[in-house]
């Protein structure tokens, strides 16, 4: 994942910072607990695609 991307890019919800999870190739959003799967190094940055953190979940 691009640096430069991770600096522009944003939660499309509450316009929040991501932190990029490389292992699980996510970009997740505290705040909300969501995480927006990164799929052949394109963000999918759609509520529908996103994944709900569980509460147990920590990045």
């Amino acid at each position: 994942m691009d640096a430069k991307l991770l600096d522009i890019l944003v939660c499309p919800i509450c316009k929040g910072p991501l932190i990029y999870a490389k292992p699980r190739q996510e970009l997740v959003c505290k705040p909300d607990r969501l995480a927006f799967p990164v799929r052949e190094g394109i963000p999918v940055m759609l509520e529908d695609e996103a994944r709900k953190l569980a509460p147990e979940e920590a990045v």
